[in-house]
């Protein structure tokens, strides 16, 4: 069992082989902040082996002199620099750590020369007090309606903190609390198969979540925006002045994700809805989706989640390495073909949730099977396994964050995702902060109207 039935009334929702089962909670807001889960829904307790740590709510210490650098305001100083790897898994003895892998097995097989780093385990992210409250009231009050594909009645917080089925997770996940609104600068790049490097967009990037408007009054209706974000290009040479916008909110089925762009050789804004779903995402080279983004984003209306259980998974956690400017940045993590370079990845073994995601029919997707694995800690990290109509794995995407230092409210910086096209063996970032001047920190929120047509067509001439 995953929680300590002493405490709970358990019921079965879902099980697999491979998978714990699933319990629920006899009174949810009872049970939250208690002995057994923590006040958004995580194990309090680690697990038997010690491999994974109780959570204990302390978050990491601000370093010295974080942020005064005006040059580099977002780099963050790696609080793990001096711990060594666990264990290192490697094509030789990938099988005997399959079941902590899943379809990450199949990266060995493809690639004889991958390897994962594997470094202990630390729960160090925590949230600001208003969220854990809000969590609590949506405990109670918030519902998924309409075949689990609208929230409504949620507070801004986590909106399913005991979640009972697969679409729930899903939410917890795309809401995950990342902050009311942060800035910061990114690059994105593509590894061809020969391991040519092209740098496909330096943005500088603006992200906000009125969802999470600590001065909220009442609970999110359908229009609220949980995820808005703006990026406006100045690399490469050929992308400079290029601005996108994307806009989702809670009803991002009826009102639907509000997407546009400005290409200054055209000189006007347009909308954008084609940029969703399967959309090949610009900045992916042909190796990621637009809903690949974050491991996935959008409307949760094309697929039938199924909750498969709670596991322990192998994922990327606590990546500060990619932000080492001198040992990590963004030159050799992208030096390797087919995938990051390992020496800039840490590996951690998380409780994860497990969402298996099946196309329903008469929908179109290049992805008809996708496996989600949620790191409990707040959804905010985690990875996919995509499959294609064959059912043989497509395209792998890890979501790589850091905690927020204890003193800028918590949450985490988790804007970036590796993804892996096994059929093709070109690999993408998209979001990686090792150069000077990239990263990103927790800011004053931006008038709506900056994430907007109108915003755009006051900033976009060139």
């Amino acid at each position: 069992m995953i929680y300590n039935p002493k405490y709970l009334t358990p019921f079965i929702l879902a099980m697999s082989v491979s998978a714990w089962s699933i319990v629920a909670i006899a009174d949810d807001e009872k049970q939250l902040g208690g002995p057994v889960l923590t006040a958004f829904g995580a194990e309090k307790a680690g697990n038997k082996e010690g491999t994974i740590p109780a959570y204990t709510g302390e978050g990491l210490k601000i370093p010295a002199g974080f942020g005064k650098d005006p040059k580099d305001p977002y780099s963050r100083p790696d609080p793990f620099t001096n711990e060594k790897p666990l264990y290192s898994i490697t094509a030789q003895n990938a099988a005997q750590y399959a079941d902590k892998l899943d379809g990450l097995v199949e990266i060995f097989k493809t690639y004889p020369n991958f390897r994962m780093d594997v470094y202990p385990t630390h729960r160090s992210t925590v949230f600001p007090q208003y969220m854990l409250d809000n969590t609590l009231k949506n405990a109670k009050d918030c519902k998924s309606v309409d075949n689990d594909t609208l929230i409504e009645n949620c507070w801004g917080g986590i909106p399913f903190p005991v979640p009972q089925n697969g679409a729930q997770v899903m939410w917890n996940h795309l809401t995950a609390f990342r902050g009311h609104a942060w800035q910061g600068y990114s690059n994105s790049y593509v590894v061809a198969t020969n391991g040519t490097v092209s740098n496909v967009g330096g943005n500088r990037l603006w992200q906000q979540s009125p969802y999470y408007d600590p001065k909220a009054t009442a609970p999110a209706v359908g229009k609220t925006v949980y995820w808005a974000f703006r990026a406006d290009a100045d690399a490469p040479t050929r992308k400079v002045g290029e601005k996108l916008v994307i806009v989702d909110p809670l009803d991002v089925k009826n009102i639907g994700r509000r997407a546009y762009q400005y290409i200054p050789g055209q000189r006007r804004v347009k909308l954008s809805p084609d940029l969703a779903y399967d959309t090949p995402s610009p900045s992916g080279g042909g190796s990621a989706t637009m809903d690949d983004a974050l491991a996935f984003s959008g409307a949760l209306d094309r697929y039938d989640f199924k909750l498969v259980g709670k596991k322990e998974k192998l994922i990327m956690a606590n990546n500060f390495k990619i932000y080492d400017r001198a040992g990590c940045d963004d030159a050799r993590i992208v030096s390797t073909k087919n995938f990051p370079n390992p020496d800039c990845i840490r590996w951690e073994l998380r409780r994860v949730w497990t969402v298996e995601a099946k196309l329903k029919p008469g929908f179109r997707h290049v992805y008809p099977r996708r496996m989600f694995y949620w790191d409990e800690d707040g959804y905010a990290t985690g990875l996919a396994e995509n499959y294609d109509a064959a059912n043989k794995l497509y395209r792998v995407v890890s979501l790589h964050g850091v905690p927020y230092y204890t003193e800028e409210e918590g949450g985490m910086v988790a804007e970036g995702t590796f993804n892996l096209d096994l059929q093709t063996g070109v690999w993408s970032v998209q979001g990686v902060h090792g150069n000077v001047g990239a990263g990103a920190a927790k800011s004053s929120p931006k008038p709506d109207n900056f994430f907007s047509s109108e915003g755009l067509t006051g900033a976009g001439i060139r």
